[in-house]
This record gives C-alpha cells, sequence and structure tokens, in this order.
C-alpha cells in the first residue's frame, strides 16, 4: 500500500526526530509503529508527540484514551492529525 502525502509527510518528520534507521517510504501505513512493528517506544510516543504539536498546531496528552488508537499505525496517526491541523 503506498503512503498518502500527509502520511508521507508523517513519516519523514518521524523517521528525521526519532533518527530512526528506515526509509521513510519503507514505513508500511497500516504497520503497527510500536513494539512488533515500527518498534518505537513510550520515549518515542513523546518526541513524536511534540513533534506533531510543533508541525500541525494541535496538542496530544498522555492521559488522552484514544492515545494507543491514535498511534496504532501512520494511517491513524494521518487521520488524527488532517482531522485536528491548524496548520
Amino acid at each position: 500500500m503506498t503512503q498518502t502525502p500527509l502520511q508521507q509527510e508523517i513519516a519523514t518528520m518521524m523517521v528525521s526526530a526519532l533518527n530512526l534507521e528506515v526509509k521513510p517510504e519503507e514505513i508500511e501505513a497500516d504497520a503497527p509503529l510500536f513494539y512488533d512493528g515500527l518498534g518505537l517506544d513510550s520515549i518515542d510516543a513523546l518526541e513524536l508527540a511534540l513533534e506533531l504539536t510543533k508541525n500541525y498546531g494541535f496538542e496530544l496528552r498522555a492521559e488522552d484514551d484514544q492515545n494507543q488508537k491514535i498511534f496504532a499505525s501512520l494511517t491513524s496517526l494521518a487521520e488524527h492529525v488532517e482531522k485536528n491541523r491548524t496548520k
């Protein structure tokens, strides 16, 4: 599955911000971002949330019950950004 333009943008930001050793286009849109998938951890989630806030103008809160769903995959993250972005 190819990435949408927004997914490409977020994947590029993730690789840069988190110093990942994969190319943005290698991140599968529906693969898990954490643990067995891309292998991100809770520290990565915090850094990613800060980058999303800076780049898209909305805040992700640590106590949000939806975080697990939001950060499930590149697809779910891009959908959340699309709905909530102010930039």
